[in-house]
């Protein structure tokens, strides 16, 4: 089906509240610091506040957005992005010790062999230790190699523990040409209403300044967040995927 068509089916699956979508307590998989707050800062804010703090992890250490800078190399690149994480996430209220850094490399999070077993098993015994039963990862066809490993991280994940809740939550793919082909059916999931967290959603998503264009200025080449995608997660709700 075309992106446009399976986006417009998105807008129109029903708003559930959490508990309907996403019982008990959740892992929530990111593939960068910074799609934590974009795919699912309303999430993680409404579970705070129903008293049931998410545990996120995020994959990659975050230090392929400037790679060209001289005054911020890999390691000092990777601390900001990292502290800039801890900050969204204070300000959407997850308590500090439920926020995990795999630090796998950025744009080299594996897809296949022993370090992506390694990379599931890590998150099989956080559910365990964590009593989560639902991993919410980024949506298969976000078009980003990093959020493609991800998702398929979810997939294997939810084979290795069949009673875990697989949900993917769209970031880049909201982006997709509108004419392009993608290989999915008319989805089937839930929206969750977050126009009370959407303030703070914003907050999350300004406190990575590094993302922003707001800290690194001798990479003139380097990423910052478009405007593009920011109008579409800043809405009063975010979506789900079941798998």
């Amino acid at each position: 089906m075309k992106v446009a068509d399976f986006l417009a089916d998105l807008a129109r699956l029903p708003l559930r509240n959490l508990d309907a979508i996403a019982p008990g307590t959740s892992l929530v998989v990111a593939p960068h610091p910074d799609d934590e707050s974009l795919g699912c800062g309303g999430f993680i804010a409404e579970a705070v506040r129903l008293g049931r703090p998410p545990v996120v992890v995020i994959a990659s250490d975050g230090v392929g957005s400037h790679p060209n800078s001289r005054r911020w190399p890999a390691d000092r690149l990777r601390d900001l992005r990292e502290n800039e994480a801890r900050d969204a996430l204070s300000l959407l209220g997850l308590p500090p010790d439920r926020v995990i850094f795999l630090r796998l490399r950025d744009t080299a999070v594996p897809t296949t062999g022993p370090a992506f077993d390694a990379v599931v098993q890590t998150l099989a015994n956080l559910c365990q230790t964590h009593d989560c039963i639902n991993v919410l990862v980024p949506w298969r066809h976000d078009p980003h190699c990093d959020h493609e490993a991800v998702s398929l991280m979810g997939k294997a994940l939810g084979a290795m523990c069949p009673a875990l809740r697989v949900l993917a939550y769209p970031v880049w793919g909201l982006t997709l040409p509108q004419q392009t082909l993608i290989d999915e059916k008319p989805p089937h999931g839930s929206r969750l209403d977050i126009s009370t967290h959407l303030a703070v959603k914003r907050a999350a998503i300004n406190a990575h300044r590094s993302q922003r264009g707001l800290v690194i200025d001798d990479d003139p080449e380097g990423f910052v967040l478009p405007e593009a995608l920011l109008e579409r997660l800043l809405c009063p709700y975010e979506c789900f995927i079941a798998s």
